[in-house]
């Protein structure tokens, strides 16, 4: 199929094969022709998978079809939950309609407000924005969404993820109620079927690949490191495998800055961008990235969203992410489009309760492992570390005695009349749980006691349990299956 035949203006197919594209992805191919018959779509897919093209072109069209007003008026309206994507996203409205007398312009924080101002009374057609700072503008009354055809939602989970509900309903409410929505996102939550129930009317449902699942260009890898020895490690890598360019994830603003700092002084060209960074300093970082000036680009989750740099070929997870929707954004960096890609993600003790969060999220049990020729520390395990989970088969008991404990606390704290029974049973669980000895606690201290004993025996379990791991040359997987024979 080609982009001629999906329905698209003659100067916009023009556009898009002035870019080099030939051929339209699958989630293009299905979106688009919905979208120019004027239905509302929610569009899920994988990242690297031509979302952005996929409610773009539509959107152009829909301008192009219609008659222009003497002055330019917002029209269309894109949310973006980054300052990156929406600049990525105006890049790609200006390629494809560059053969259309349309005008577009990116307001986001972190920028000049009296700029932007200043652009919006000129005049656009197409307003690409990040929800925080038009709303500044709405409140402003600086800018007129009255006008608004068609709105777009892009990456709709991290907006959501950010704490944008709020903002966007509040957007949505400054437009005309008779327009075309479309709402793209690399996953589904309950959260964005609700917001999905209130913004859009009837909307068709355009889902590639499967939910939650990691396109198959990405080959990934976990290997076991203490939090001591992760830098070491992160370094023995970066030294002893060929790699171009690398994408390496850090949770916090502050270990992005540091970690770009390390690999710095180790010898490594680095550079890190988060959200502290001004735009100019990212838009800087960006641009030395993709001319190969620095080999390693250090982000936190929210930074990189949305990111699309051609050529990455390996994402690192120094810090395993919090929560595994993340992970699969993370890993999306690298093997877009027709190309292949390599994530490996650095598991300490205190983080191997997220790798079981991934697999089970995934539904794919990944093999934990020593990293090959690497020289593990006799000692890995830190004197304080305590690893929230531990294997089902290996400690099955330990992790029901602490869901049960913590339920049980959990009761104790809420108001009720049956107070009195929910203390008895609760202290009657952790004592259980924790010793097995006969004698029943009669008041909340003594649950919260027995709930203590029994996350004190977990945690010498879980310390126990990883010593022993990695003194084993195994996969996770094999050792698991070894625990429960």
């Amino acid at each position: 199929m080609s982009f001629s035949q999906l329905g698209l203006a003659d100067a916009l197919v023009q556009g898009i094969l002035a870019t080099g594209y030939t051929a339209p992805t699958e989630i293009q191919a299905k979106a688009i022709p919905l979208a120019v018959q004027g239905n509302d779509i929610i569009g899920l897919a994988n990242t690297g998978t031509g979302k952005t093209a996929a409610f773009v072109l539509p959107m152009l069209n829909l301008l192009s079809s219609t008659p222009t007003p003497t002055r330019h008026l917002i029209r269309a309206l894109i949310l973006t939950p980054t300052r990156e994507l929406a600049t990525q996203v105006e890049s790609s409205v200006k390629n494809y309609g560059r053969f259309m007398k349309l005008s577009s312009a990116t307001i986001y924080g972190g920028a000049d407000m009296h700029k932007q101002v200043q652009q919006l009374r000129r005049g656009v057609d197409i307003l690409i924005a990040t929800p925080g700072r038009l709303l500044d503008h709405i409140q402003r009354r600086t800018v007129d969404l009255s006008h608004v055809q068609i709105l777009v939602l892009d990456e709709a989970d991290r907006m959501l993820d950010m704490g944008f509900v709020n903002d966007v309903k509040k957007i949505i409410a400054a437009m005309p109620r008779e327009r075309q929505t479309l709402l793209f996102s690399a996953t589904m939550s309950k959260n964005i079927e609700s917001l999905a129930a209130t913004v859009q009317r009837q909307p068709k449902v355009v889902e590639i690949g499967e939910r939650r699942a990691v396109t198959t260009s990405v080959t990934q890898h976990f290997y076991a490191v203490s939090s001591e020895q992760k830098l070491a490690l992160l370094f023995h890598i970066l030294d002893t495998v060929e790699m171009d360019s690398v994408l390496v994830f850090s949770r916090t603003k502050h270990g992005a800055d540091k970690l770009a700092h390390q690999l710095e002084r180790h010898g490594i060209t680095a550079v890190a961008i988060h959200a502290n960074r001004t735009q100019a300093q990212r838009q800087r970082a960006l641009a030395g990235f993709r001319k190969k000036h620095y080999k390693v680009l250090v982000a936190t989750d929210i930074a990189a969203r949305g990111l699309d740099i051609e050529g990455i070929s390996h994402v690192i997870n120094f810090d395993v992410p919090t929560f595994a929707e993340d992970y699969v954004h993370r890993i999306g960096r690298t093997g877009r489009a027709s190309a292949t890609g390599d994530a490996l993600t650095l598991v300490s003790d205190e983080e191997f309760h997220y790798f079981r969060r991934i697999c089970s999220y995934v539904g794919t049990r990944f093999e934990l492992r020593r990293y090959p020729e690497f020289e593990y520390a006799a000692r890995t395990i830190h004197r304080n570390s305590v690893a929230p989970a531990l294997p089902k088969s290996v400690s099955r008991t330990s992790e029901r005695a602490q869901g049960q404990a913590s339920t049980a606390e959990k009761k104790l704290r809420r108001p009720s009349s049956h107070q009195s029974s929910f203390q008895t049973n609760a202290a009657t669980v952790g004592m259980s749980t924790a010793s097995s000895a006969s004698h029943t606690y009669s008041n909340q201290d003594g649950a919260k006691q027995g709930h203590q004993a029994s996350v004190e025996h977990h945690a010498k379990s879980e310390k126990k349990w990883w010593r022993n791991f990695l003194t084993n040359n195994e996969p996770y997987s094999k050792h698991e299956r070894k625990k429960s024979s």
